[in-house]
């Protein structure tokens, strides 16, 4: 009886000890939620592993210990971490991250007539001088394009009051500035919200100059502000 008291002792340290030397999985992550377009740190906490392989859940993959990642759109996304010994020894850890977005939602209108604006050029200033001088365009000078129903979607904002550039060969709000400032900016954005406006602007036309040159004729437009929050299209 001793023996096989014996025989089984020595089978458990065995055991335990091959437990004790396979890989284990686990990490944790600098915040959550965070915002589109804001640095996610990944923090390594595994042991006993050589070989990495994180599935940030976007489509996006590392093979790199403690990563950093940027989410790019809004959502909930699994993250897993697979790590590995040798050929077949493998662990898992899994956590779900959500990437949150204030955005800002704009609709491009003629005022008199209603109808969408598309391939419209759209800027945003966080100045009025700078959306007076064109200087420090938002993004490094991104621009958006609005689709065939005169719309834009503008991730990874902050909950700032944006002033809105909108030019097209043929409709501009450069003008509408002159009449009411208040008519070519946003209000503080909502955090984590899709802030939604339309803005109107109307048909640019033309008379030629004495010098042969070309200058513009406006019309007063106006803006309206749409509830924010609500659902993009």
């Amino acid at each position: 009886m001793k023996k096989i008291v014996g025989i089984l002792s020595i089978v458990l340290i065995l055991l335990t000890a091959g437990c004790e030397y396979d890989p284990h999985a686990g990490f944790y992550i600098s915040g959550n939620p965070v915002e589109v377009y804001e640095t996610v740190y990944f923090t390594n906490t595994s042991s006993n592993a050589d070989a990495y392989y994180w599935d940030f859940g976007d489509g996006t993959f590392s093979t790199i210990p403690n990563p950093s990642h940027i989410y790019e759109q809004p959502g909930r996304y699994l993250i897993t971490l697979e790590v590995r010994k040798g050929a077949d020894e493998i662990d898992r850890a899994s956590m779900y991250i959500d990437v949150i977005s204030t955005s800002l939602e704009i609709e491009v209108l003629e005022y008199f007539d209603r109808y969408p604006v598309p391939e419209a050029s759209i800027m945003l200033y966080t100045t009025l001088y700078d959306w007076d001088h064109q200087t420090n365009p938002l993004f490094d000078g991104m621009e958006w394009i609005t689709d065939a129903y005169g719309m834009v979607l503008i991730h990874g904002l902050r909950p700032l009051e944006y002033y809105v550039d909108i030019w097209h060969p043929t409709h501009n709000n450069y003008l509408l500035a002159e009449e009411d400032i208040n008519n070519v900016k946003t209000d503080p954005l909502i955090r984590g919200e899709v802030n939604a406006y339309t803005f109107y602007v109307d048909y640019v036309g033309s008379v030629s100059r004495k010098d042969g040159k070309e200058i513009a004729q406006y019309k007063i437009v106006k803006i309206e502000r749409k509830d924010p929050g609500r659902l993009a299209r």
